[in-house]
C-alpha cells in the first residue's frame, strides 16, 4: 500500500525495493471549480490554468547546466535517465495530469538530487496562481509493476504562489529517497524556476 506523505516527509524508494530501477513520477491538479449562479454566467469564462512540470537534475544541490533542465520543450536528458511525457494544457480530467519517468541506475553519479516543480505559464498576464488550483498531487509508481510506492497531497494554501516546487528524489549514501518538498515560489516561467536551484 503506498504511503502518504505529509509536507516534509522523507521516505525511501529503494530500501524495501533494491533492485528499483524505473519510476513514473506522477503530478495532478485540478481547477477550483467555478461559482454556479446568474452573475456568474454574465461574467468572461476565464481562461484554463496552464501548468508546466519541469525537472531539475542538481549537482550538489545546484542546477549547473540548462542541460539539465527538462521540461516540455526538451524532454529527456542527455544521460537518458529522465524522460518528460508532455505537457497538459488544462489539468482537466482525473488522474496524473503530467508524468515523468526517472530511471534511478541511469542517473549519473555526479547527480545528487532531482526537483520536481510545477508553474502556472503566464501566471501574471493571466491573473493566475496556486490558490485557483486544488487537488495538487505528486506521488512515485514503481514502473516494473505500476505500483504507487507513495504519494504527497498538497493541502497548504498556495494563494499568490505562482509555481511550486512538489517534491524531489534524492541520493542518501546507497539510497534513493523521496522528500515531499511543497514549497510556494514566484515563477510564470521554467527560467524563473530553474533560478531557484542556480
Amino acid at each position: 500500500m503506498a504511503i502518504s506523505l505529509s509536507k516534509g516527509q522523507k521516505v525511501s524508494l529503494t530500501k524495501d525495493k533494491p533492485g528499483l530501477s524505473e519510476v513514473c513520477v506522477g503530478l495532478g491538479w485540478d481547477e477550483v471549480k467555478k461559482s454556479k449562479g446568474f452573475f456568474a454566467s454574465l461574467l468572461s469564462t476565464p481562461q484554463d490554468i496552464d501548468c508546466d512540470a519541469s525537472v531539475y537534475l542538481l549537482k550538489n544541490g545546484k542546477l549547473a547546466s540548462g542541460d539539465d533542465m527538462i521540461f516540455f520543450n526538451n524532454k529527456k536528458h542527455k544521460s537518458g535517465a529522465v524522460y518528460h511525457h508532455g505537457d497538459n494544457l488544462t489539468g482537466g480530467g482525473d488522474g496524473d495530469d503530467e508524468q515523468v519517468t526517472i530511471n534511478l541506475q541511469k542517473v549519473p553519479a555526479e547527480y545528487d538530487r532531482i526537483a520536481i516543480a510545477v508553474n502556472i505559464y503566464k501566471a501574471g498576464e493571466r491573473k493566475q496562481h496556486f490558490g485557483m488550483v486544488e487537488n495538487a498531487f505528486i506521488r512515485v509508481v514503481d514502473k516494473s509493476n505500476n505500483t504507487e510506492i507513495c504519494r504527497y497531497n498538497l493541502t497548504d494554501n498556495y494563494s499568490g504562489s505562482t509555481g511550486v516546487i512538489f517534491g524531489e528524489v534524492f541520493r542518501d549514501g546507497g539510497e534513493w529517497k523521496f522528500n515531499a518538498v511543497g514549497e510556494g515560489i514566484q515563477a510564470s516561467y521554467i527560467n524563473e524556476v530553474a533560478a531557484k536551484f542556480s
